[in-house]
């Protein structure tokens, strides 16, 4: 009976350190979660992360990046889940094997912007083609993020559309996120393609 005892309150011990030990891990899990910096600058992951986190006992850890270097991270394995904004690059990124189970989450317009004076007279112009032409001839300044995220990789395709290869001192490349772009464009009073999210 005093060795039934025994193993019974070792067994026992046992399950409860298991336990113990499984909360505390738990609660120490950590999510790598790279996503765009428009995700991030939209406020949108300061509203969802917040509850998830506490239901699921999860920290998220955001990286926040343009697509294509949160593309690169989820294929060198560095994160566990990438949000991103370009869906060539993502069905590539599924095919080749990095990735599962991809979701259209939600959609974003994209906008150009300008200051107030308007100097290549763009305003009300629905034509993004004759808008960049417009900008183009004018030679007046545009900021191109120039960091291979979604963002960039759509106003590229918007210049070749336009038949239009930008070059020359109107136009800088800064190879920065949205956020630090708007905030060049505004210094330079200079035009930017925006996603209306941020």
């Amino acid at each position: 009976m005093m060795k039934r005892n025994i193993v019974f309150k070792t067994a026992f011990l046992f399950a409860v350190i298991m336990i113990l030990s499984s909360s505390a891990y738990a609660s120490s899990i950590h999510l790598k979660f790279a996503t765009t910096t428009s995700t991030e600058n939209s406020g949108l992951l300061g509203v969802l992360l917040p509850p998830f986190e506490e239901k699921f006992g999860i920290k998220v850890d955001v990286i926040a990046v343009g697509t294509g270097k949160a593309l690169t991270l989820g294929e060198n394995g560095d994160v566990d889940v990438v949000l991103v904004h370009a869906r060539a690059a993502e069905d590539k990124f599924i095919e080749e094997g990095y990735g599962v189970n991809r979701r259209d989450v939600m959609f974003n317009d994209f906008i150009i912007l300008g200051s107030s004076d308007d100097p290549a007279e763009i305003k009300g112009e629905s034509n993004v083609t004759l808008a960049l032409k417009k900008i183009a001839d004018r030679k007046t300044y545009f900021i191109s993020r120039g960091d291979n995220s979604g963002t960039h990789k759509k106003e590229k395709r918007l210049w070749q559309n336009a038949n239009i290869f930008p070059e020359g001192k109107w136009f800088m490349e800064i190879g920065q996120g949205m956020g630090a772009a708007l905030q060049i464009a505004y210094e330079k009073q200079a035009y930017i393609l925006c996603d209306k999210g941020t």
